[in-house]
């Protein structure tokens, strides 16, 4: 048994185990959005890097058509290698604690709603401004997942 702190009363292990299995399904479909993105990122760079790889797609005087974007393009790849990595950390540590409220779900579509963004913002245009603006998205998404189950929702009673 759990308390849950938010309603004062105990809950029963075989309750937690349900909703967390439901929950723990509904975060998959964030994480695999991410994994879609980054994939969709590996084609472009692919693509982008065909000119110059294959002689593919090569313009008539031999250039690439796609080098300006290949470089964003693959520093945008990366970066989908840093910061999300805490993403998928909080998804999967938090439904371990039994403590995963809608507020999580709602945040890890924020995420990778910002992660899109992101992506457009760093590949299609050289707006700095913009694409720090745009980072904060899933930046503050992914604090607020961590932020959530550890200081509103606090620790669980494992104890009793």
């Amino acid at each position: 048994m759990l308390l849950d702190k938010k309603n004062q009363r105990l809950i029963h292990c075989d309750d937690l185990r349900h909703s967390h299995q439901i929950m723990a399904n509904h975060l998959l479909y964030p994480m695999a959005a991410h994994v879609g993105l980054t994939a969709f990122l590996y084609v472009m760079l692919t693509v982008a890097r065909a000119p110059t790889v294959w002689g593919w797609g090569r313009r008539a005087d031999g250039s690439n058509p796609w080098a300006q974007l290949e470089p964003r393009i693959s520093a945008n790849l990366s970066n989908q290698f840093e910061w999300p990595v805490l993403f998928y950390v909080a998804c999967l540590a938090f439904p371990v604690r039994h403590e995963y409220p809608d507020p999580q779900l709602w945040l890890a579509w924020a995420f990778v709603a910002g992660r899109i963004a992101h992506s457009g913002v760093q590949v299609f245009t050289a707006n700095i401004r913009l694409r720090g603006m745009v980072f904060t998205i899933n930046f503050i998404a992914v604090l607020g997942m961590w932020f959530w189950p550890i200081f509103l929702l606090g620790m669980p009673n494992i104890g009793s």
